[in-house]
């Protein structure tokens, strides 16, 4: 029977972004309300990155091992399973070890999610409908976001305010997106097609076992990765470009909530969603689309600069907000609102690289691998974020951010991009590029 797009492209990319924005953000919130500092939070919630820094090790195990449409309807069940587990633990007497090992098992479920549900897309989609729906799924993994990190934190915001018990209010979130992940498994595991190509794939060579042949295939894939033209600028490239934000990412959210005698705007759980989690996304969102016109209507070379502009000088925002701590819910959504449109007009710079880099032969697993650099980048100035923070304060913080800004311009200066890739006719020419 066929099956509408409509039915299962939304709410496939709503259930990928929302674990993800629960893994990075609103665990970050909830951890501040239960009292921890600044440096544990960063370092706990930077090490979550890890499962998409390594997920193009086990990649090749989904494409092999049963079929995507098995993957992604078992960790939706997992994700569910992983929600009401940090839900259940909140409450109890070892609420941080049991919430991290939940919040470990979501991450890795969410990070196995994502592989199947983009292979899937590709499998249950023809081409013209695969580029039809690419601007529908991208909405709907923004209005997780939105949902996750704005209404969420919104409502256990107002829990606490009901219940007068910050960590009861939490439980019952959680447990709420519990029940709604199990009503995704549900309804996926009825509306998702089943494609013809998505079938248990087999070795060609019997006399290789499944994982020489994965490991034989990764080591071709990751030989020539590191044999690309311009590899050591590259990887600086997607090491150092967003190192700002790197820092600034975690550490901005903390400071948004902690309080003003902690040099923070106090702002409440219900202030922060407002804020971060709906106006912050919006900005976002706008300025990757606007980033995404410009750098297809001239190519990503006429852009680059532009968008490293645009990717670090809106941080100054933050030098502003920690040293006049306004208390007009209206400015700071203005400067969060400018920060974060200058972060994904920025942004498109990145993701266009790694497009470009990727091009050539194996170019879905060398993408793949881009990623996982992508997730390093974050990962590692995240982890010792929170500690700089409490030793030198937020107002000397945000001046450091700055400052790392130089490494965004120094890794963009030792790229060369071929001047007509990303413009319009480009795509023209190759309509049958992934």
């Amino acid at each position: 029977m066929r099956r509408n797009p409509w039915a299962w492209v939304p709410t496939l990319y709503f259930a990928e972004g929302l674990p993800y924005v629960a893994v990075m953000t609103i665990s970050l919130i909830m951890y501040k309300r239960l009292g921890l500092s600044n440096a544990d939070i960063t370092l706990y919630t930077s090490w979550l990155y890890l499962p998409w820094v390594i997920k193009p090790l086990w990649s090749p195990f989904i494409d092999i091992i049963k079929t995507k449409r098995w993957w992604i309807i078992s960790m939706q069940l997992l994700i569910g399973a992983a929600l009401g587990g940090v839900a259940f633990t909140i409450p109890g007497p070892y609420w941080l070890q049991g919430s991290l090992a939940f919040f470990w098992l979501m991450a890795f479920s969410s990070a196995t999610h994502d592989i199947a549900a983009d292979g899937f897309y590709m499998l249950g989609l023809n081409q013209h409908r695969q580029a039809y729906f690419v601007g529908i799924r991208s909405t709907f993994y923004r209005i997780a976001t939105i949902f996750g990190q704005g209404l969420l934190v919104m409502l256990a915001g107002n829990l606490e305010v009901i219940t007068r018990n910050v960590r009861y209010s939490w439980s019952l979130m959680f447990y709420g997106m519990a029940g709604l992940f199990i009503a995704f498994w549900m309804w996926h595991h009825y509306i998702l097609p089943h494609p013809s190509e998505d079938s248990q794939r087999y070795i060609q060579d019997p006399s290789l076992s499944p994982s020489t042949y994965i490991l034989l295939e990764f080591w071709r894939t990751v030989k020539t990765f590191f044999k690309k033209p311009q590899v050591l600028a590259g990887l600086f490239f997607m090491l150092f470009y967003r190192m700002p934000e790197g820092l600034l990412a975690k550490v901005s959210a903390l400071f948004l909530i902690d309080t003003q005698a902690q040099g923070g705007l106090g702002l409440s759980p219900a202030e922060y969603g407002l804020v971060q989690g709906t106006v912050g996304v919006i900005g976002l969102t706008l300025g990757g689309i606007l980033g995404g016109i410009v750098a297809s209507r001239d190519g990503l070379k006429r852009w680059l600069w532009p968008m490293v502009m645009a990717i670090t000088l809106p941080d100054l925002v933050y030098v502003y907000l920690a040293y006049a701590l306004p208390n007009s819910l209206l400015i700071i959504n203005i400067c969060v609102f400018i920060e974060q449109f200058g972060y994904g007009f920025g942004f498109s710079a990145y993701m266009l690289y790694l497009i470009y880099y990727s091009q050539g032969e194996h170019k879905t697993a060398h993408y793949a691998l881009c990623t996982a650099f992508m997730a390093l980048s974050m990962m590692i100035p995240g982890l010792y974020a929170g500690a700089l923070q409490e030793s030198v304060g937020y107002q000397t913080f945000f001046l450091i951010v700055i400052a790392s800004c130089s490494l965004t311009y120094i890794a963009s200066s030792f790229l060369e991009i071929d001047p007509e890739f990303g413009k319009k006719k480009e795509i023209r020419e190759n309509p049958t590029d992934e």
